[in-house]
């Protein structure tokens, strides 16, 4: 199993980043104001604006470390990769299953079988910790729903019909979502998913970590050898990791839902630090972007049993061996692709 290193998040859009030797560089206004190790890192995710020396991003590629750039809002606009990894055999077979219908099918009902089973865990957890707090017969209900949707995901016939049964499973989630929020509800009122621009505090949060677990899962997808813009449930599109967005789907109720759910009813973030733009779109003041950041790499520390692999293995190497069971898969020595369950 890989070691679970260090990914490095610069905030600030007036930082430059440089090299000197094997050591990253962190400036600003020409001062170094830190240094680490390039072989203590497994990626660099920059906010904002912020520059980069070609020397760098040369060192980057050469040692694998993944170089992102998103914009202050968190979307995505760019990354720095080295050359491709992997066994062009294994990329093959990807390939030939994406191409085929029944054989993408039984993958996509994978990841949706993953999400829709996580997504009523979810709730399931907050029925038995707040059983007294929110709305537990809304909630209750959810739980219903979602278990319905689970048999429709294995009677799913082929893409459309499972794409639309996804569908119906997030809409369901989302319509409960704001009974498992229990604090500063002036603030963190959720009714719905917004995206581009997030409409409201919750969505600004959800938003951000997506888009962490996005840089994450096609980080892990590349280092086992496989496409991260190939997919089996996604359609293709110019530029987009179609096959990390697949991967996403079973890991964003256990690794970014909860975890929202759970910084703002421990009051980690607090009912200020959002700004309003004229567009309606919600941000995160720089503050409460660190305060998250810094929380979400704690959370990565933490060690979960792996249901299928049946070790601990850190939070944050668990897009990895996700990635790693799916090109097991591909390659014929597993059966069938084991997405990643809650307990």
């Amino acid at each position: 199993m890989r070691k679970l290193l260090n990914v490095l998040y610069v905030t600030s859009p007036e930082a430059y980043l440089g090299k000197e030797g094997e050591t990253v560089l962190i400036l600003l206004n020409d001062e170094v104001k830190l240094r680490i190790p390039i072989h203590n890192l497994e990626g660099i995710v920059c906010f904002g604006y912020t520059g980069a020396s070609p020397a760098l991003m040369h060192l980057c590629a050469e040692r694998g470390v993944a170089l992102s750039f998103l914009a202050e809002s968190g979307k995505f606009l760019a990354r720095v990769s080295g050359r491709v990894n992997g066994n062009v055999l294994l990329r093959r077979r990807q390939y030939r299953q994406a191409d085929s219908p029944e054989e993408a099918l039984q993958l996509a009902k994978g990841f949706i079988l993953g999400k829709i089973f996580n997504c009523r865990c979810v709730l399931q957890r907050f029925l038995r910790d707040h059983e007294q707090r929110g709305d537990p017969p809304m909630v209750q209900e959810g739980v219903k729903a979602l278990t319905i949707q689970l048999q429709k995901t294995a009677n799913s016939r082929h893409l459309d019909m499972l794409r639309g049964v996804e569908g119906e499973g997030a809409r369901v989630y989302y319509g409960v979502f704001d009974h498992l929020i229990l604090e500063v509800k002036d603030i963190f009122t959720f009714t719905g998913r917004s995206r581009r621009p997030p409409l409201d505090a919750v969505n600004a949060l959800l938003s951000f970590l997506y888009t962490l677990l996005a840089h994450d899962c096609t980080a892990a997808l590349e280092t086992v050898g496989l496409d991260p813009q190939v997919g089996f449930l996604h359609r293709e599109r110019p530029g987009r990791p179609s096959l990390a967005l697949d991967l996403m789907e079973e890991l964003r109720p256990y690794l970014v839902d909860r975890f929202v759910v759970s910084l703002i009813n421990t009051r980690q973030i607090g009912a200020t630090g959002f700004v309003t733009k004229e567009s309606g779109g919600v941000l995160m003041t720089d503050e409460v972007r660190k305060n998250v950041i810094t929380a979400w790499q704690k959370r990565k520390q933490e060690e979960v049993m792996h249901p299928f692999l049946g070790e601990k293995i850190p939070v944050g190497l668990i897009p990895y061996a996700q990635a790693l069971l799916l090109a097991r898969h591909l390659r014929g020595d597993l059966e069938a692709y084991p997405p990643f369950l809650m307990k």
